[in-house]
C-alpha cells in the first residue's frame, strides 16, 4: 500500500511563507505527483503538478508566481514552496501521486493552512 505523508503547514500572517512537504513510500519514478487543496465548504482544487522525473510543472492560475513544487525522488519526497500568502489561500492541502504506469492515485492525509492576521 503506497502511503503519503504530508508536513509543514501551520499558522501564517498574510503576506508570509510556508513549505509543505510529502514523503512516499517507495521509488516515486513511476508517479506524477500533485498538490490539491480544499477550503471550508468548497470543492478540492489542484494546486499544482510536476511530472515523474521533476522536468516539467503546472500550476493553478492562483498560484502562479507564488508556489514552486519540487521533488527529489532519491528522497521520496515532494514540496510545496508558498509564498505571499492570502488569506483565500486557508485550507487542508494533499499530495497526490500517481502511478503512471497503473493509473492508480493515491492521496495522503493533509495537512491545514491557516493564512490569518
Amino acid at each position: 500500500q503506497v502511503q503519503l505523508v504530508e508536513s509543514g503547514g501551520g499558522l501564517v500572517q498574510p503576506g508570509g511563507s510556508l513549505t509543505l512537504s510529502c514523503v512516499v513510500s517507495g521509488s516515486m519514478f513511476r508517479y506524477y505527483m500533485s498538490w490539491y487543496r480544499q477550503a471550508p465548504g468548497k470543492q478540492r482544487e489542484l494546486v499544482a503538478g510536476i511530472t515523474n522525473g521533476g522536468g516539467s510543472t503546472s500550476y493553478a492560475d492562483f498560484a502562479k508566481g507564488r508556489f514552486t513544487i519540487s521533488r527529489e525522488n532519491a528522497k521520496n519526497t515532494v514540496s510545496l514552496q508558498m509564498s505571499s500568502l492570502k488569506p483565500e489561500d486557508t485550507a487542508v492541502y494533499y499530495c497526490k501521486a500517481r502511478n503512471t504506469w497503473s493509473g492508480n492515485d493515491y492521496w495522503g492525509q493533509g495537512t491545514q493552512v491557516t493564512v490569518s492576521s
